[in-house]
């Protein structure tokens, strides 16, 4: 995938499309991440052990990795990212401005 825990990104579709947020997790067998405060659901349940109130929560749900751009930490843009072999590691890069995101 293209981005990991951690990256900020910005939703480029659905219902969210603009938003940023950071990744908080990463699901890669599904191609899909949660991000921080995107697709929010209300989900239902009821009163258990761990939880004593129970009624509606607003979880955040999983998005389509396709769906989320990584932002540059260099220029603040939305970027496309490539992998590049440096110093026999390899790393991802920003195609916009050719620099490193990793080290």
């Amino acid at each position: 995938m293209h981005v990991k825990t951690g990256d900020k990104v910005r939703v480029i579709a659905g219902k969210d499309k603009g938003k940023e947020g950071i990744i908080t997790k990463s699901l890669p067998k599904k191609e899909r991440v949660v991000v921080e405060g995107i697709n929010i659901a209300k989900k239902h349940s009821r009163p258990t052990q761990a939880d004593q109130v129970g009624g509606i929560k607003e979880i955040e749900m999983p998005i389509h990795v396709s769906n989320v751009m990584l932002i540059d930490p260099a220029t603040g843009d939305a970027t496309r990212t490539g992998k590049r072999e440096e110093n026999g590691k390899l790393v991802r890069y920003s195609k916009k401005t050719g620099e490193t995101i990793d080290k």
